[in-house]
């Protein structure tokens, strides 16, 4: 483990982020926690905080603890006859709300553009008419 020192204090640093900086660098994906040089991002700040006090094996064995929890109360989907956990991941997303208000208004206009499809499809069928959607019996 690497040691650091923040305000007085000197932390083990988990191997949680070791060489991720590198390895996210290659694949020039952007990355929501992380600024370039493996700072966090305003929102990210705690989240990081907290995971930076973690190992991998703590991380991991947190993850396998919710997926048991998920098989034992149900919260499952069936995969090729398999019974499985319902994946969540144990690392929360953060949307900060400048960027929440994006999304909400675009997830918004895409319920009425699908309740206005699917009343016409239950209705008057200008959609099938209009060759939009082929009629099928």
């Amino acid at each position: 483990m690497n040691s650091k020192q923040k305000d007085g204090w000197l932390l083990d640093m988990s191997d949680l982020f070791q060489d991720y900086s590198e390895a996210a660098g290659r694949t020039g994906a952007y990355d929501e926690m992380f600024a370039p040089g493996q700072q966090a991002r305003d929102s990210y700040g705690q989240v990081a905080e907290a995971l930076r006090k973690l190992s991998l094996a703590d991380v991991s064995a947190r993850a396998d603890s919710m997926a048991r929890t998920f098989l034992d109360r149900g919260v499952t989907f069936d995969y090729a006859g398999e019974e499985r956990p319902f994946p969540l991941d144990i690392v929360p997303r953060v949307i900060p709300a400048a960027e929440w208000d994006v999304l909400e208004r675009g997830v918004a206009q895409r319920v009425r553009a699908l309740e206005a499809f699917l009343n016409d499809v239950y209705d008057k069928m200008t959609v099938v008419a209009d060759g939009v959607i082929p009629r099928r019996s």
